[in-house]
C-alpha cells in the first residue's frame, strides 16, 4: 500500500444486501416505467400508477429518483434504448449485408409488437413525441438515444460493405421508416407495415 493510502474497510454482509436490494427497487420502478410509458405515453402515467405496477412504497420512488417524474422519465429513456441497442445488436450479428440487417430489425421488432398484442412499440418515440423545452432532461435523453442508434446502426453499414457516406444517410432513412412503421403497425393492429418496409426499401440497402 502507498504511503498515506486510507485502507479500504471490507463491504459487510449487511451494506451488500442493503445495497443489492436497493439496487432491486430502483430496477422496479424503472421497468414498471418503461412498460407503462410505452403503453399510454408520458403525460398519461402518474407516479402512484408506477408505484402500483412497480409494488415497491412511494417513498422508495423519491428516495431513488429525487426529481420526480422527469428523472425517472430519463432512466426508462436509457433502459429503453439499451433495449433497443440489444435488439439491434440481434439484427446486427447474424447479418451479412446491410438488406439482411434491415430485414432481420423488421422482423425483429414485428415479433416484439406482436408478443404485446400491439400494446408496445419503440420503448422511447412515445416518450419522445412529448418532451418538451419544460422538460429539458427528458428531452435529451431522447435525442442521445437516437443519436446512439443512428450511430451503431452506420457502424454496421460501413461494417457490411456499405460505404461511409451512403451509410450514414441510409441509417437515418432506415430508422426513421422503422418508426414510422411501428406506428402504424401499432394503430391497425398488424405487422404488415413492417413487411411493406422490407419490400419496398430492401433494394436501397444493397450497398
Amino acid at each position: 500500500m502507498m504511503a498515506g493510502q486510507a485502507k479500504k474497510s471490507p463491504e459487510t454482509p449487511v451494506a451488500s444486501r442493503t445495497k443489492s436490494k436497493g439496487e432491486q427497487t430502483r430496477r422496479a420502478l424503472i421497468d414498471a416505467t418503461v412498460d407503462l410509458f410505452q403503453r399510454q405515453g408520458f403525460a398519461a402515467t402518474g407516479l402512484n400508477q408506477i408505484v402500483a405496477e412497480s409494488r415497491q412504497p412511494k417513498g422508495s420512488l423519491y428516495f431513488h429518483f429525487p426529481g420526480g417524474k422527469e428523472e425517472l422519465g430519463v432512466a426508462a429513456v436509457r433502459c429503453g434504448a439499451g433495449m433497443v441497442e440489444t435488439l439491434l445488436q440481434a439484427a446486427i450479428i447474424p447479418a451479412e449485408t446491410p438488406r439482411a440487417m434491415l430485414e432481420n430489425v423488421a422482423v425483429l421488432f414485428a415479433a416484439e409488437l406482436e408478443a404485446s398484442d400491439f400494446t408496445k412499440g419503440c420503448p422511447v418515440s412515445t416518450i419522445a413525441l412529448e418532451a418538451t423545452e419544460e422538460t429539458p432532461n427528458l428531452q435529451r435523453a431522447c435525442a442521445e438515444a437516437y443519436s446512439g442508434w443512428l450511430a451503431m446502426i452506420e457502424r454496421a453499414f460501413v461494417a457490411k460493405g456499405m460505404q461511409p457516406d451512403l451509410a450514414t444517410r441510409r441509417a437515418r432513412l432506415g430508422l426513421s421508416t422503422l418508426e414510422g412503421a411501428l406506428l402504424l403497425a401499432r394503430t391497425e393492429r398488424s405487422t404488415r407495415a413492417l413487411h411493406e418496409m422490407i419490400e419496398d426499401l430492401s433494394p436501397l440497402f444493397e450497398g
